[in-house]
């Protein structure tokens, strides 16, 4: 095992580098910020370079996630909060190299289940629409103009790790509206002016649900190209959920339907 105990030194600097979107795109590189969250890379098979470790912030020494010892660097406190996004990191921090996943290569089961994201912005919004749909049993997240970049550390830490689990690809809408009625998967686009309630729609069959921005909610091009808009009744005077909320609260539906058919 390596140490390192100067914030100069190259190693440190590029991982530092990495806190921007724009070097991890560059670089092909993310940056994996917990123990919780490496655990969960390394059992999806995702790729560690390197390892950084700081014993007076870790609370346990484990066996280093099964990781070789030319992998890891031992470091200091200052030097871990430095490169780390977390206000209070765990001493634990991973740089693994990023996945591109492509529409053809999603796997999907009989009776598909898919969250489409439509420039979602805020990171948070999306880590929390990841983890849920894990829950939920989704095939695949597909997200059309993406305002944030998905492997941004605060996704992940929002997903609890589960976007390295989820099938998670980047396609445009028209790549995503054409592989939907290739693979004949029902789209469900939520919106504020749905014709139809979402309990009252059949959510059984092979489908996708199709969310818009936190601002915006969906384009008109996602409108018209649904099969079906689908609303969330509410409150007079209320108009719209966070989108974490509206997934949630649609996908959970979708998933007690499903439930009902065995």
């Amino acid at each position: 095992m390596k140490a390192i105990s100067s914030l100069d030194n190259q190693i440190i600097k590029d991982a530092v580098w990495l806190k921007k979107a724009s070097e991890r795109k560059e670089r092909g590189l993310i940056l994996i910020d917990g123990a919780r969250e490496i655990a969960a890379a390394l059992e999806a098979d995702w790729i560690i370079k390197t390892l950084f470790y700081c014993p007076e912030l870790a609370r346990a020494v484990n066996n280093f996630f099964g990781l070789t010892e030319d992998k890891i660097i031992e470091v200091s406190k200052k030097i871990l909060e430095k490169i780390s996004y977390k206000e209070n990191p765990d001493g634990f921090l991973a740089v693994a190299l990023a996945k591109d996943k492509e529409l053809e290569k999603v796997k999907l089961s009989q009776k598909p289940l898919i969250v489409v994201l439509e420039a979602v912005e805020k990171p948070g919004n999306l880590g929390a629409i990841i983890r849920t749909a894990y829950a939920a049993g989704v095939d695949a997240i597909i997200i059309n103009d993406s305002q944030t970049d998905i492997y941004n550390p605060n996704v992940i830490r929002a997903s609890e790790g589960y976007i390295f689990k989820e099938n998670l690809v980047m396609a445009s809408r028209e790549e995503t509206i054409e592989w939907l009625k290739k693979n004949k998967i029902k789209t469900f686009a939520a919106a504020t002016d749905g014709n139809e309630e979402y309990t009252k729609a059949d959510l059984n069959g092979p489908m996708a649900i199709i969310l818009g921005s936190e601002a915006e909610g969906l384009g008109q091009k996602w409108l018209k190209a649904a099969d079906t808009r689908i609303k969330i009744p509410m409150r007079a005077g209320m108009d719209s959920l966070n989108v974490s909320v509206a997934a949630a609260v649609i996908l959970f539906e979708a998933k007690r339907q499903r439930s009902l058919e065995r």
